[in-house]
């Protein structure tokens, strides 16, 4: 598989990544051999880069992770998001991005993935109560001790993302990237190319709304985040549906799947942008894996910017509460 530097000091890994919440997390029930055969088709496709939090699950998704790396460690840049707090209901409790915390939270994830070092180690959200740059110093600290390899960043704004790069090399900013979500296009996608950083993009699938297989009669269970995501509901799912049929024209004229379409798609934004695929199944990974070798032309762009217009999503990405913890949104 082609693989992409993310950014100038970071790591090589493949042109995708695999994004491992949904195995233990959020998307309602999940078998966890399923999970395991999924991390297993990446591997074997050549898919190195695995992307996980220390809260998906409350650990459970480095437990996973773990097992599904066992003897083939080697094998796999492991990415983990630390400081979102949660109760033992799930709940979200806020962010804590201190650097006693961080150092604590390494510790637990280097037990529970049974590694030495993680290769990018990244805060989830800003804690506001936090500057930037003493969270990222305790990372920088890590890696001085072995324990880390690289610096990531999640979901942070432009000015944040400079002020960090201050303090120690940034490998990448993982962000929500896709044919809904284009807002970073502003000057979050600019300024980490200026900067040399790459982007990790999540949600390229718009969690499964640019997939196809999505329908508007589709029942959610309570613990799957859909249930509350603005663009799941009512009209807006009834416009968004709209959108995705237009897209899939423009697949079935490349003799593609929606899911190949809006994945390469999201290739063609940069050398520096590597889309992470949230299956949960190695059938939809298959599905996935086809965007690799889907070439789009200019016109293929230009049907794709006609069918999906920036700025045409119906709702936002996340519930407004949710969205005030996004530096990246302010």
């Amino acid at each position: 598989m082609r693989t992409r530097s993310l950014g100038t000091t970071g790591p090589e890994v493949p042109v995708l990544g695999l994004g491992c919440m949904g195995m233990s997390d959020l998307y309602g029930p999940a078998v966890e051999e399923d999970g395991i055969a999924t991390i297993h088709a990446a591997l074997d496709a050549g898919i190195t880069l695995l992307d996980t939090g220390d809260f998906y699950g409350a650990g459970h998704n480095e437990l996973l992770i773990r097992r599904a790396l066992r003897d083939r460690r080697e094998q796999a840049v492991i990415s983990v998001k630390f400081g979102a707090l949660r109760g033992p209901a799930g709940d979200w409790l806020g962010f804590d991005g201190r650097p006693e915390a961080v150092k604590n939270a390494v510790a637990y994830s280097l037990g529970r993935l049974g590694v030495d070092h993680i290769d990018i180690y990244r805060p989830a959200r800003l804690d506001p109560a936090v500057p930037i740059e003493e969270t990222v110093g305790a990372i920088a600290e890590l890696i001085e001790a072995g324990y880390v390899k690289h610096v990531g960043l999640s979901e942070v704004g432009a000015e944040t993302i400079r002020r960090a790069a201050a303090v120690h090399p940034i490998a990448d900013l993982q962000i929500e990237y896709s044919l809904l979500s284009r807002d970073i296009e502003r000057e979050i996608l600019p300024t980490c190319t200026e900067l040399g950083i790459g982007l990790t993009a999540y949600g390229v699938l718009s969690r499964g709304l640019l997939s196809g297989h999505w329908t508007a009669e589709r029942e959610l269970p309570a613990d799957d985040f859909r249930a509350i995501s603005p663009r799941f509901q009512g009209e807006n799912l009834r416009r968004n549906l709209e959108l995705v049929d237009a897209l899939r024209g423009v697949a079935e004229a490349k003799g593609a799947t929606p899911t190949a379409v809006a994945i390469a798609w999201v290739l063609t934004r940069g050398e520096h942008v590597v889309p992470l695929v949230g299956a949960r199944k190695p059938e939809r990974l298959a599905e996935a894996l086809a965007a690799v070798d889907l070439e789009l032309t200019d016109e293929d762009l230009a049907a794709i910017e006609a069918a999906v217009p920036a700025g045409a999503a119906a709702g936002p990405r996340y519930p407004e509460p949710l969205m005030e913890h996004l530096d990246s949104e302010h």
